[in-house]
């Protein structure tokens, strides 16, 4: 932690980071940013989860909700990495130095490998959990996609709320 100390206060220090921290409307927009390609993420993903229950378009295929839903993930995740970079540069020490950053960036990699994995089952081989023997397989991982989903969302709130360092 102690070099992540030194970075951030490093960090801090450039021109950039001066920059962000002294206009007044750059971090809340990038926050406002951020926080609605989180939302657009996080429902791209449950709602494909909650297909796998059969709560949502109970008569559309899975395959073609997965089709529907899933594509703008990437590009936004992209989005999301660009602002939340941006974010971490204009208030270093708030992320760098603090557990619960990086307990949202490891259940963001949990996430992002467990929806990638659904897809891809979902997309080669149609109807995958559609029949008895594996729906509760489907539903398990639904179930676990959205918890994870959940405490990246908890956890990216808690950031703010925790000490750092």
């Amino acid at each position: 932690m102690l070099a992540l100390t030194g970075f951030s206060k490093w960090l801090a220090a450039t021109s950039l980071s001066h920059t962000i921290q002294t206009v007044t409307w750059i971090i809340p927009t990038l926050q406002t940013i951020h926080i609605l390609c989180v939302a657009i993420v996080f429902s791209s993903a449950v709602l494909v989860d909650l297909r796998i229950f059969r709560v949502f378009e109970r008569d559309e295929p899975l395959r073609e909700v997965t089709r529907r839903f899933l594509p703008p993930i990437l590009p936004v995740l992209l989005i999301l990495l660009v602002t939340g970079s941006l974010l971490i540069i204009g208030e270093p020490r708030r992320s760098l130095v603090n557990t619960t950053f990086y307990l949202k960036m490891a259940l963001l990699l949990v996430a992002i490998l467990l929806t990638a994995t659904l897809q891809r089952m979902v997309l080669t081989s149609p109807g995958v959990f559609e029949d008895r023997s594996r729906q509760m397989a489907g539903r398990a991982l639904a179930t676990v996609s959205i918890l994870v989903w959940c405490g990246i969302l908890f956890a990216g709130r808690w950031i703010a709320y925790t000490q750092a360092g």
